[in-house]
C-alpha cells in the first residue's frame, strides 16, 4: 500500500513538474513574442516617422519636389514607369554643347534685412473647376497671378483661359498632352506639343504665350532627351521656362491642410527677394483654394508684393544651359 501511495506522489510529482515546464514555456514564448512585437512596433513607427520628415524635406525642396509630383500625380503618364530607362538629365552630349548648371539659390536673389519680396504664385495643370474658384479669390484680393495651362478642348475650359486673359493674369503654358511619356519621348514630340498648346492658346485667347514650365520642371528625370536640348528649343522660340523655389507641398496626394499650405509658403518666401511659388488648381486642389485667401493676407501682412510673371520677373531656373 505504501509502496503504491509513494509511486502515486512521485507521478503526481513528474505530472506537475510536465505541467509547470509547460506553463512556463508558454508564459516565456508569450513574454518573447511581446517582446519582439513590440521591439517590431517601435523600429516601424521610427520608420514611418523618418520616412514622412524625409518626404516633407524632399516635398518643400525645389530640386526635388518636382519627382515627388511625377510619381504621385495620377493621370500625367499612360502608364510608363518613371523608373525604368531614366537617363542622366545632368549630364551633357558632346553633341548638345551646353553645360548644365544650378539655377537655384543664386546668391543674388538671397535676402538681405530691409529687402522687399516680391513673390510670384504660380499655378499648373489647369485649368478646372478649381482655377474658377481661385480667379474668383484673386480677384476679390485684386492680387494678379500666373497660370500654367494644359491643353483642354471643353467650353468651361475656354472660357477659363479668356477669363485669365481678361482678368489681367499671366498665361504660361504647360504642355498641351501633361502626358510624360508623350511630350520628353523625343524632341520632335516636345515640339508638337508645344506648338500644338501656343497655337490652341493664341487661337483662343489671342495672345502668344512666351513662359513655360517643363511637366515635372526642369530637374526631372523621367525624359528620355537631354534637357538641354528642350531648353535650347525654348530659347530659340523666344519662350522662357520657369522652375520655382518655394513649393506649397500641394502636389503630393497627402493630405496638406490649408494651414501647412499656408505655413509652407510663408516660412520660405523670407529666404528670397523673388520667390517663384509652385501651387496647382487641378480637379483635386481643394485645399489649395481653401488656402489662397489666408495665403495673400498672410503675404501681404508681410509687406511682400504679388506679382505675375513679366519680362522683368528674376527668371527662376532649376537648370540653366550655358553656352561653351
Amino acid at each position: 500500500m505504501e509502496e503504491k501511495d509513494a509511486a502515486a506522489l512521485r507521478s503526481e510529482r513528474q505530472r506537475r513538474k510536465r505541467v509547470s515546464k509547460i506553463r512556463n514555456g508558454i508564459v516565456a514564448t508569450v513574454a518573447i513574442w511581446m517582446l519582439v512585437s513590440a521591439i517590431l512596433i517601435v523600429t516601424l513607427l521610427v520608420k514611418v516617422i523618418s520616412l514622412e520628415h524625409r518626404l516633407n524635406t524632399l516635398t518643400m525642396n525645389p530640386a526635388y519636389s518636382s519627382q515627388i509630383e511625377t510619381k504621385q500625380n495620377p493621370g500625367t503618364d499612360d502608364g510608363k514607369d518613371p523608373s525604368e530607362s531614366i537617363p542622366d538629365t545632368q549630364s551633357n552630349s558632346d553633341e548638345s554643347k551646353v553645360s548644365l548648371v544650378s539655377g537655384l539659390d543664386e546668391p543674388d536673389n538671397l535676402a538681405k534685412e530691409g529687402d522687399v519680396h516680391k513673390v510670384y504664385l504660380t499655378f499648373e495643370d489647369g485649368p478646372s473647376e478649381n482655377t474658377a474658384a481661385i480667379l474668383d479669390t484673386l480677384n476679390q484680393y485684386q492680387v494678379k497671378a500666373t497660370f500654367f495651362v494644359v491643353g483642354k478642348e471643353d467650353d468651361e475650359s475656354k472660357a477659363l483661359y479668356k477669363r485669365i486673359v481678361d482678368e489681367g493674369h499671366t498665361l504660361g503654358m504647360h504642355s498641351y498632352s501633361n502626358k510624360y511619356s508623350t511630350i520628353y519621348e523625343s524632341k520632335e514630340a516636345f515640339e508638337a506639343d508645344f506648338k500644338e498648346l501656343q497655337d490652341y492658346l493664341c487661337e483662343l485667347t489671342g495672345v502668344e504665350s512666351s513662359y513655360y514650365r517643363f511637366p515635372g520642371g526642369s530637374n526631372n528625370q523621367i525624359s528620355n532627351v537631354d534637357m538641354s536640348e528642350f531648353i535650347q528649343y525654348l530659347n530659340s522660340q523666344g519662350v522662357t521656362y520657369y522652375d520655382w523655389n518655394v513649393s506649397a507641398g500641394d502636389a503630393t496626394s497627402m493630405a496638406y491642410t490649408s494651414e501647412d499650405i499656408v505655413a509652407n509658403v510663408t516660412e520660405n518666401i523670407v529666404k528670397y527677394k523673388t520667390s517663384v511659388v509652385l501651387l496647382h488648381d487641378a480637379d483635386d486642389k481643394s485645399a489649395t483654394v481653401d488656402a489662397l485667401g489666408p495665403l495673400i493676407e498672410a503675404l501681404q501682412n508681410m509687406g511682400a508684393e504679388i506679382l505675375p510673371i513679366d519680362e522683368d520677373t528674376t527668371v527662376i531656373q532649376s537648370v540653366k544651359i550655358a553656352e561653351e
